[in-house]
């Protein structure tokens, strides 16, 4: 289990960077004199060089291991940070955040990869999955906080130069303290088809062959970031914050406390994770309903379950694609994975910007979910209640 904190303590600083760059971001694009259309550039180009970066590290996490990924993307990140410091106009941000984007994109992957690895059964996968869901929301109560303090305390410079000396000296640990060659034999015994816990046939995954992934699987993850985006769009726009930055910052961690909540439910991990995913985003649709067709329920309320609901899934999903997919060929789907959240993150802002005039984001984020969960391709898991 050394490898598996080593392995949470970097995704937790790369999550601490990334979210406490969120309250510092448009600041800083206005204090280089950015308009609000090409802010709104600079914080969604992050998402899509995201997807150059997930592709190439899906082949390479599976074709040259983990380890080399994750040290690359830190000390390069950092770099990166240390640059964006020193800018002094809004196109060399953009240029720096695309980069940043880039390069990021390589982490996730390479420690989802390396953690579904270092478990000796699927139960203990489930949980390890679990547990790399607490660190992201730790990481997303603490740094937003955190990074408007620095700013508040240090400026926009020293900000990022304190920011981008942690990604490099996690880095150097990274290359120090993981060690990954005796996971890779490990794992080749225990999850040789990645499958050993699903009961009856699998039709559609053996057309494709073993560790196949239904492609319609992948709406789901793309339908709750989507669904995530356009909350995080609109929540700072409604009413109930009557315009304070403080009071949204309350209802973000709302949402990060609920998740909080179910992600310390260990014994959820017994659970079948396709059962997880589909209860946990059908709960999610009706949520996102309730708050478009205003509900009596109080937003503090709603938000919180919004939190749980996401944290049963996002865990959840990351077990499923464990749970069928071959240990070589991890890299690939956890790409995937990460590709289908940065569409969703792009699409959801975009949407919501549109149709607000119109109708509720929300029921466009309920419709989302209630699409993908009707083409979510049951029959090609086959799975019991518990694993």
């Amino acid at each position: 289990m050394k490898t598996a904190v080593w392995l949470y303590l970097f995704m937790f600083v790369a999550f601490f960077d990334l979210h406490a760059q969120y309250p510092i971001l448009s600041p800083f694009a206005i204090s280089l004199g950015a308009a609000p259309s090409f802010i709104g550039l600079i914080l969604g180009v992050y998402s899509i060089t995201h997807l150059p970066g997930n592709l190439i590290a899906g082949y390479g996490v599976d074709r040259y291991g983990s380890k080399g990924f994750i040290v690359f993307s830190l000390i390069v990140a950092g770099i990166v940070l240390l640059i964006q410091s020193r800018v002094t106009d809004p196109w060399e941000l953009l240029i720096i955040r695309s980069i940043s984007g880039f390069v990021l994109a390589f982490l996730s992957p390479a420690c989802l990869s390396l953690l579904a690895k270092i478990a000796k059964d699927r139960v203990q996968q489930g949980k390890l999955m679990a547990g790399n869901g607490m660190v992201h929301t730790f990481a997303s109560v603490l740094s937003p906080a955190a990074g408007a303090y620095l700013v508040a305390k240090f400026g926009f410079a020293q900000s990022f130069t304190f920011l981008g000396w942690g990604l490099i000296i996690t880095g150097i640990l990274a290359w120090i303290g993981v060690n990954e060659k005796q996971y890779k034999q490990t794992a080749a015994k225990l999850f040789p088809q990645g499958r050993d816990h699903l009961e009856g046939p699998l039709p559609e995954m053996a057309q494709g062959g073993a560790g196949t992934i239904p492609w319609l699987f992948y709406a789901v993850p793309l339908a709750i970031s989507c669904s995530q985006g356009i909350l995080f769009f609109e929540l700072p726009l409604m009413k109930e914050t009557q315009g304070s930055i403080l009071t949204s910052g309350v209802f973000f961690s709302l949402v990060s406390l609920g998740a909080l909540v179910t992600l310390s439910m260990l014994f959820l991990s017994r659970i079948s994770p396709v059962l997880r995913t589909s209860l946990g985003s059908l709960a999610l649709a009706l949520i996102f309903f309730g708050m478009s067709v205003h509900w009596p329920l109080p937003m503090h309320a709603s938000l919180f379950l919004i939190g749980m609901a996401k944290g049963v899934i996002f865990p959840a999903i990351a077990s499923v694609l464990a749970a069928v997919t071959s240990s070589n060929r991890y890299g690939r789907v956890f790409s995937l994975l990460s590709i289908s959240y940065s569409i969703g993150a792009f699409i959801g802002p975009l949407a919501a910007g549109y149709i607000r005039t119109y109708m509720s984001p929300y029921f466009i984020a309920f419709l989302c979910l209630m699409l993908a969960l009707s083409v979510l391709p049951f029959r090609a898991f086959a799975s019991p209640l518990k694993v």
